[in-house]
């Protein structure tokens, strides 16, 4: 069965057909009605959500227009100033008011001559209120912003909601299905109401009848995620961070960051001991190549952090990046896989090291066109995600 795309066809217009997110739509439209007393707004949480449906929704519902901007096209202090203040200034030739909707803004820069900074100073001057989306803003760039802000978080959806949906959908389409397949479809979801529609689309409503539904999909726990299941749960938790791509060391520094934010007096001298713990085992595995040892590293660093408290945490903690120790670290990890991705091109090719390494850029694209080439050239799974980024 050919169809347009189902996630389009049937977001919804009005605020009444917003499902599992009752609480996120009374905070909005009470923004909209108290403005100006905050002049922003940031609507936060993960993909498929419905953050952007609820600012068309809230606008139509108010006879409100709405100027949209993708803050990747608005990262830096420049493009701020050429299209956001402007249009903070102008008023609706046509309706009522009007929204300025900033989608994505975890994409401005946070320098002090970058966007985020005349982000604010644009907002405190603006005549319409200002909603941004984004799902990562507790990020240290978005210190200043939040508290000029309203906060309002979108919630995954619940099973039920999006096989409520699901089930619309199908109504309006004229196919029947069963229930429990549907469930599945919204437990692969994960929450996200956007995933799950395309899903149904994809595996109902097309030739497509052989799936495994029980397989989640392949989604990656935030990092905020795997802190506050490991700070504040009190179990082994080896597997935690089998969920993200991040590496054990990279999950280190994040983890190093943000003890003295969780833990306090004894509690806080046992999670740096099993830190450090988890710490000298990394440096044999680099020192020495002993790779088996990565599993003391883990469970240092799990378990050994989790039960440093005596029992589970509730209350709420907000984590911050390892800003300077983490870009050092990310750097060097860049420039070593290029120079050994360089030291390997260089043996295959019969030139040197450091010539390999001025031409890396055009190297890259040979080896990714070139499958041949990367095979004798001997590398490894790492390297070859680093050389098709």
């Amino acid at each position: 069965m050919k169809a347009s795309n189902f996630a389009e066809k049937y977001r919804p217009s009005l605020v009444q057909d917003i499902v599992g997110q009752e609480q996120a739509i009374q905070d909005t439209q009470k923004f909209i009605k108290e403005f100006p007393k905050k002049k922003g707004l940031i609507l936060h949480g993960q993909s498929g959500t419905g953050k952007t449906t609820l600012v068309h929704a809230i606008a139509k519902e108010n006879n409100l227009d709405i100027f949209e901007l993708n803050s990747s096209d608005l990262r830096n202090r420049l493009k701020l100033e050429e299209i956001l203040k402007p249009a903070s200034e102008q008023h609706s030739l046509f309706k009522s008011g009007k929204i300025l909707l900033m989608d994505e803004v975890d994409g401005v820069t946070g320098t002090d001559i970058g966007g985020v900074p005349e982000l604010i100073r644009i907002l405190e001057k603006s005549a319409h209120p200002i909603i941004m989306t984004g799902n990562d803003i507790w990020d240290s760039k978005f210190s200043e912003l939040r508290p000029k802000c309203k906060l309002v978080e979108m919630n995954p959806l619940s099973v039920e909601n999006i096989v409520k949906v699901l089930q619309g959908i199908l109504k309006k389409e004229g196919v029947s299905e069963n229930v429990h397949y549907l469930k599945q479809i919204a437990i692969k979801s994960q929450g996200d109401l956007r995933a799950a529609v395309n899903d149904l689309q994809t595996y109902v409503l097309s030739d497509q009848t052989n799936v495994d539904f029980l397989e989640e999909r392949s989604k990656q726990d935030t990092i905020f995620n795997i802190l506050k299941k490991l700070f504040q749960q009190r179990n082994d938790n080896l597997n935690l961070f089998d969920t993200t791509k991040m590496s054990l060391d990279e999950i280190l520094l994040w983890i190093e960051e943000n003890i003295p934010r969780e833990y306090k007096g004894k509690a806080l001298a046992k999670a740096y001991l099993a830190l450090a713990q988890a710490d000298i085992f990394r440096g044999r595995i680099y020192r020495q190549q002993f790779w088996r040892f990565l599993v003391y590293q883990n469970i240092f660093q799990s378990a050994g952090i989790s039960y440093a408290k005596d029992k589970p945490k509730t209350a709420f903690t907000k984590y911050e990046r390892p800003q300077r120790i983490l870009k050092i670290w990310l750097n060097n990890r860049i420039m070593g896989k290029k120079k050994t991705i360089s030291q390997k091109y260089a043996r295959y090719v019969h030139c040197s090291t450091s010539r390999a390494m001025q031409d890396f850029q055009i190297i890259k694209k040979i080896i990714a066109s070139k499958p041949e080439i990367a095979k004798n050239l001997n590398l490894s799974d790492e390297e070859m995600d680093f050389i098709k980024k």
